[in-house]
């Protein structure tokens, strides 16, 4: 049972192969038979776990687990607490309300990366950032909530997800999780059906 933390690059694909041949997991991990635990989009960065044993795979990635992921959103404009109230108490997105998210404003958040390509800096509206904690993983769900509320997300960086976190792995760079940690987890996860 094996569980390897990755720092998704940007502009890389959750995956090991590229039929388009764009940069993919295959690119930055050489662990055969590791599959990813959930999903992370082309366009955001961070942490993307990993696993070849599918019990924990499930445990990781299924919506009703409830397994929380920290990101950090840079977005356009300068939310108030009034604008990210209906984060906090959910959204609609497709007909559908989130669950309620944990969101503050922070400082960019220390130990972040220049991401490459940057993003595009516009010059007459602000920028600001947003750490928000999730216990669910739509499609693009941290973009499309930010955009309803009219502050579109520019970079997206998630930092964690259950107890594990990026620490000081930089992009494209990975770390394999001790067996007793994994087995810890496990049993907790166990005892708290």
């Amino acid at each position: 049972m094996r569980l390897i933390l990755l720092n998704k690059p940007y502009q890389v694909l959750s995956q090991f192969t590229s039929p388009a041949g764009r940069a993919c997991l295959a690119d930055h991990v050489r662990i055969p038979e590791v599959y990813p635990a959930g999903r992370l989009d082309f366009d955001s960065e961070g942490l993307l776990l990993l696993t070849d044993h599918g019990p924990l795979q499930a445990r990781i990635a299924e919506p009703r687990r409830k397994l929380s992921k920290l990101y950090y959103a840079q977005v356009e404009g300068l939310p108030d607490d009034g604008a990210l109230d209906p984060l906090r108490e959910g959204i609609e997105i497709d007909g559908r309300r989130t669950r309620p998210a944990t969101v503050t404003r922070i400082p960019e958040p220390s130990g972040l990366w220049p991401r490459d390509p940057p993003i595009r800096v516009r010059k007459s509206v602000a920028d600001s950032w947003l750490a928000l904690t999730l216990t669910e993983g739509r499609h693009r769900q941290v973009r499309r909530m930010t955009a309803a509320i009219g502050f579109p997300t520019l970079r997206l960086v998630r930092w964690r997800v259950g107890p594990w976190a990026i620490d000081h792995l930089r992009p494209g760079e990975s770390r394999e999780v001790p067996a007793e940690e994994i087995r810890k987890f496990l049993r907790g996860r166990r005892s708290r059906r």
